[in-house]
């Protein structure tokens, strides 16, 4: 069972803020005219009894200790920055499984926590940005893959690997060879948009598939992993509840944010491997 950490966030700080707010208006002003009622009638003022009266009950303490704190997390996570770490190996090379990412939440727009509706317009994706994403056919799942269409590009990926958008060959260049999962793998350095950045494909055993061609509807994008031939993405999303020329494409309210950096690396969290910050950087 997937948990809605947003929801909790936000439930944890309305409740908190209710404590506050219930002591400043309630439990406050009875404590002051408690203190006032002892100090009149007695000549003799004993610290130990003043202090019995100003203390908080230990609901409220807690709420107003916690209420500051988890605001301001709610605010960085939910309009600044928030912090993902990546499970699989689809955006190798950009990214590897165990890297801690920054991903920047207002780059397409403040959207409001929760329901993520857009409040306030910023900008859009571009092709070669990396996005995080609600999966479209599971949204409590979030997904980065990099944006290779947009609204009203037609995208088409041949059988023999190419990538094509409105019908222009996507500039790639041969980097070197690595060892891959099905015996060797090719990098390419490949340009999308402004973006420059390296793609992963299998030499070995791959699928052989027809060439394929997408038309990008409105307020939706195509996405793709840079692991080329170990990425479930665009090409490959099917359910039946959604017409025809919406699989595969990521809807505008799905959109999470824009990663932007790799602050700490951590593959296999076990005391014998500590993490490590040799990757850290921009991601492009």
């Amino acid at each position: 069972m997937s948990i809605n950490f947003p929801l909790l966030l936000v439930i944890a700080v309305a409740v908190c803020g209710l404590l506050a707010l219930s002591d400043l208006l309630f439990f406050a002003p009875r404590r002051r005219a408690a203190i006032a009622n002892y100090e009149g009638r007695t000549g003799e003022i004993d610290p130990s009894t003043l202090d019995a009266l100003n203390k908080e009950p230990v609901l409220i303490e807690y709420g107003k200790s916690f209420f500051p704190v988890l605001a301001i997390v709610l605010v960085l996570r939910s309009f600044l920055v928030e912090p993902f770490q990546i499970p699989s190996g689809s955006m190798i090379p950009t990214l590897e499984v165990g890297d801690f990412i920054l991903v920047n939440k207002f780059a397409y727009g403040i959207r409001l926590p929760v329901v993520d509706t857009k409040v306030i317009e910023v900008s859009d994706p571009k092709r070669g940005d990396v996005m995080v994403f609600r999966y479209p056919n599971e949204p409590s799942i979030n997904y980065i893959k990099r944006v290779v269409g947009v609204p009203g590009d037609v995208v088409r990926y041949s059988s023999d690997r190419r990538l094509f958008v409105n019908d222009q060959p996507v500039a790639e260049t041969l980097v070197g060879e690595e060892p891959g999962s099905l015996g060797s793998a090719v990098l390419y350095r490949e340009k999308l948009g402004e973006v420059e950045h390296l793609i992963r494909k299998e030499m070995g055993r791959y699928r052989i598939e027809p060439s394929r061609q997408w038309t990008v509807p409105a307020e939706h994008y195509f996405m793709m992993g840079d692991n080329r031939d170990n990425s479930n993405d665009s090409r490959y999303w099917q359910d039946e509840s959604i017409p025809a020329e919406l699989a595969g494409m990521v809807p505008d309210r799905n959109i999470v944010g824009k990663a932007f950096a790799v602050w700490m690396s951590w593959p296999d969290p076990k005391l014998s491997n500590l993490p490590n910050f040799s990757r850290v950087g921009l991601i492009h």
